[in-house]
């Protein structure tokens, strides 16, 4: 092959590449805007729902919370589950699944994030605020959650009930620092499982709990069709 012509075609395969990087780079910075704006947006809309007639602050948490949002989204989306070895869980002795290997890396996280969007949150709003924001990133699930256990356990003492907010409201917190709603339910269950197991520990039996009011369910839906 002559050398001129060895020339060409090897500028022409440095452009194309050249276009094709650009192409891709240009497409990732698309997207990234596209979800910049989503956050920022979702930011405004929670704070919007407040009601605090108050533009210097609104716009303070609107940046709190979008920053948050965003640090979530970038440390998840950088660090894969691939980066945690595959391996087993030292407390039950099963493999690690995909969702466990990510939760790990996105626990590893820098505990600045989240203390920042928690510092930036209480500077201008009251506990009640906060906690109104909290369920916008874990979609009310303190809420229903405890609605579920007051289905199950009908007779839940003053202390149950402190149990079960202390608890979820913990899980809550920690949830907000997760992308996917798998991990959040995942956070969830870890604290569903303390409440069961202090249930257990004092006089109940949460297993038999669990499936008198499962039972009751059907046997509801039965007597339901029939009529």
């Amino acid at each position: 092959m002559k050398p001129l012509k060895c020339i060409r075609i090897l500028s022409f395969l440095t452009l194309s590449l050249f276009a094709l990087i650009s192409h891709a780079q240009d497409d990732t910075a698309d997207r990234l805007a596209k979800s910049d704006a989503e956050q920022e947006k979702k930011a405004t809309e929670w704070i919007d729902g407040l009601q605090l007639s108050d533009k210097a602050k609104e716009d303070r948490l609107q940046m709190v919370i979008s920053r948050h949002l965003k640090a979530v989204r970038n440390w998840h989306n950088s660090h894969p589950f691939t980066e945690v070895p595959a391996g087993i869980n030292p407390a039950t002795g099963n493999k690690l699944s995909e969702l466990d290997r990510q939760m790990i890396a996105d626990s590893a996280m820098p505990a600045e994030v989240h203390q920042q969007l928690m510092v930036g949150l209480r500077k201008d709003l009251t506990e009640p605020q906060v906690s109104m924001i909290l369920d916008k990133y874990t979609v009310g699930k303190v809420a229903f959650t405890t609605k579920g256990y007051e289905a199950i356990v009908a007779d839940l003492t003053a202390k149950e009930r402190e149990i079960i907010k202390q608890n979820l409201e913990q899980a809550r917190e920690q949830a907000v620092d997760y992308k996917s709603m798998k991990q959040i339910s995942a956070i969830f269950e870890i604290y569903k499982t303390k409440i069961e197991q202090y249930f257990n520990a004092n006089g109940r039996n949460w297993h038999q709990l669990f499936k008198t009011y499962v039972d009751g369910v059907k046997a509801k839906k039965a007597k339901d069709k029939k009529s």
